[in-house]
């Protein structure tokens, strides 16, 4: 049975604010119970989750928001953007809520990245996380193989590229990486490309995108933290993706002890909007899982 759509209209009426280093940050909670963190990718906005919000929300406290650069919150023209920054939002914002205990993770795409510094901050002693689950992003960097749109990004050209990047490019961009029968309609499109645009986004596109080197830079720490094993992680992936697809997940399976993978047939770079259903089915039996299992050892 398909899950319901929030319209983009709606999930922006329930948004509240707070703020974050001098800057507006758009954030969403639902629900009660343990706090399960949401983080979203490149170079959408937290919009993402919307046919699992109110599912999850049903038993979890639900928390996400839009990063620094993304959908409705600060986009700040001269601002060097960092993963590790995103990590200290993150870790804010569950401030700002008076979250205290462990902390669930789901994240996608660029949020994964985040979501690995927030693991590797589990393991210093800076966060307390219960499980992690990653949809499709660029857990190693060897497996990552750029867009056209990201290389473009990267180049010298990228601040041009970004200025000119408008919601026909992103129509072509999501064409390549969804899975061919799960293409997002172009009312859809209409509200991805609402929440690029929001306070001229385009114009920071280039430098947001300055996560791919930063994934280099950390890879021994982010790859590191995954392979302690102390905390449950699984993967969700959409098998057809061409830039975090299969060969990402067969990466994985071959640097992470005891892997947790689950490979969707058919589905691109979004599970979460192309899959849906399948994604909560895992989703819930992952949580149902380690809630029954004895305590983990560390891997050293």
């Amino acid at each position: 049975m398909p899950l319901a759509e929030i319209p983009l209209r709606a999930w922006r009426k329930c948004g509240q604010s707070f703020v974050f280093r001098g800057h507006t940050i758009r954030y969403w909670v639902a629900g009660q119970g343990e706090p399960l963190l949401l983080i979203h990718g490149f170079p959408t906005a937290s919009w993402d989750w919307h046919y699992l919000w109110q599912p999850l929300a049903q038993r979890n406290l639900v928390i996400t928001c839009d990063m620094l650069g993304f959908g409705d919150s600060a986009k700040p023209l001269d601002h060097d953007y960092c993963l590790l920054e995103q990590a200290d939002l993150q870790q804010a914002l569950l401030d700002h809520l008076h979250v205290r205990q462990p902390v669930h993770v789901l994240a996608h795409d660029y949020g994964d990245s985040v979501a690995q510094e927030l693991l590797a901050r589990h393991h210093e002693g800076r966060f307390q996380m219960a499980s992690c689950v990653f949809l499709n992003g660029g857990l190693f960097p060897e497996t990552h193989r750029l867009a056209l749109v990201q290389k473009l990004l990267l180049s010298p050209l990228g601040w041009m590229i970004g200025r000119t990047f408008g919601r026909n490019a992103l129509s072509d961009s999501f064409s390549q990486i969804f899975g061919a029968q799960t293409r997002p309609s172009e009312s859809a499109l209409d509200d991805f490309w609402s929440l690029i645009d929001c306070n001229d986004g385009p114009r920071i596109l280039h430098k947001l995108i300055n996560y791919i080197p930063q994934r280099r830079r950390l890879r021994e720490r982010w790859v590191g933290a995954l392979q302690r094993g102390d905390v449950p992680l699984r993967v969700i992936d959409g098998e057809f993706d061409p830039i975090s697809g299969a060969h990402m997940v067969e990466r994985y399976r071959q640097l992470v002890p005891h892997a947790d993978t689950v490979l969707l047939a058919n589905i691109g770079h979004y599970p979460q909007i192309e899959a849906p259903v399948q994604v909560l089915k895992h989703y819930l039996e992952f949580r149902q899982q380690i809630a029954h299992a004895p305590p983990r050892m560390a891997y050293s």
